[in-house]
């Protein structure tokens, strides 16, 4: 009989021979417990995740591009592909496409906070080495209403917009961003149709 096998078994046995008491995990206090009671509570997925996990998908782009109010857009089409991670907490995009002639990519990760009750939503892409964020509320139609900011190159500052997304159809989702033009007042500055494969 090959005696490796047995050998690796060996460290198994002695565990299971131990008393049941030497074991088992300490006791917990009541304030431990109630503190892995609200970290559980914190980190399980609930309707807004599911809600969110319904977005996955393969998608056809169609962006435009505002540089000036009152100017006409630049136009490309891409596509998006929308996947569910984390054990149903939280939803990737990658965005191929292009961008004021120039190839462009993106990644944006999107979620739900169970502590603050809000969602939030990441996005990098080829045109930046910054980081955009946002955080915002969606209503039982599936309306979202984002604050985003991110630090503009030209003046180093922090920008801020706001975004909106709704589900037009079934299948065909918009994004609107709003934010300052260059006389600083709030114009918009992109519109993207997501339209389901």
């Amino acid at each position: 009989m090959n005696r490796l096998p047995v050998l690796a078994l060996l460290p198994l046995s002695l565990c299971l021979s131990m008393p049941l008491q030497a074991q088992d995990a300490p006791k917990m206090s009541a304030e431990e417990a109630a503190m892995m009671e609200a970290y559980q509570k914190a980190g399980t997925p609930g309707i807004a995740h599911a809600g969110l996990s319904m977005t996955a998908g393969e998608y056809n782009v169609v962006i435009k591009s505002w540089s000036a109010p009152g100017a006409p857009p630049s136009e490309s089409t891409g596509t998006a592909s929308r996947k569910v991670m984390l054990g149903g907490r939280v939803v990737s995009e990658e965005l191929s496409s292009s961008m004021y002639g120039q190839p462009y990519t993106g990644f944006g990760l999107t979620g739900f906070d169970n502590v603050t009750g809000t969602y939030w939503t990441t996005w990098n892409d080829s045109m930046t080495t910054g980081l955009t964020t946002g955080t915002g509320t969606c209503d039982a139609q599936a309306r979202c209403a984002f604050t985003a900011h991110w630090d503009d190159p030209v003046s180093k500052k922090p920008v801020t917009a706001r975004i909106a997304i709704r589900w037009t159809s079934p299948s065909e989702q918009l994004f609107e961003m709003h934010g300052p033009g260059p006389d600083s007042k709030e114009m918009k500055m992109m519109e993207m149709v997501y339209t389901r494969k």
